[in-house]
């Protein structure tokens, strides 16, 4: 159930494809041998209003991954390197691109159609 949440600088919904990003990052944790479930395989961009960075150009993309416990460190350093090498691919002109994962803490609690 990994959940991909890039926030990014305000404007890079115009001059890039954010939507295209989501739609690959979401097929490669779906095809990832660690995702039993691709049904529950979320991504989502969020616009921030504002920020400062240290670089120029003063653009961003940070992925936060969120997923449950259990994976091992190399799967999770993997799927790290593959959302970094994502991004890159589609926003190689953003000042700074990171990626950050968290586990989520038990009881996790969903409700799907």
């Amino acid at each position: 159930m990994p959940h991909i949440i890039i926030e990014h600088s305000g404007g890079l919904e115009d001059s890039h494809d954010l939507q295209a990003l989501c739609d690959d990052l979401w097929q490669k944790f779906a095809d990832h041998h660690s995702v039993t479930a691709p049904d529950t395989v979320r991504t989502r961009t969020i616009a921030a209003t504002a920020s400062r960075i240290g670089v120029e150009p003063q653009s961003f993309a940070h992925a936060t991954l969120l997923l449950l416990p259990g994976r091992s460190d190399e799967v999770r350093t993997e799927l790290a390197q593959l959302t970094l090498d994502t991004l890159q691919a589609h926003l190689p002109d953003v000042g700074s691109l990171t990626v950050r994962l968290d586990d989520i803490q038990q009881p996790y609690m969903k409700r799907m159609l």
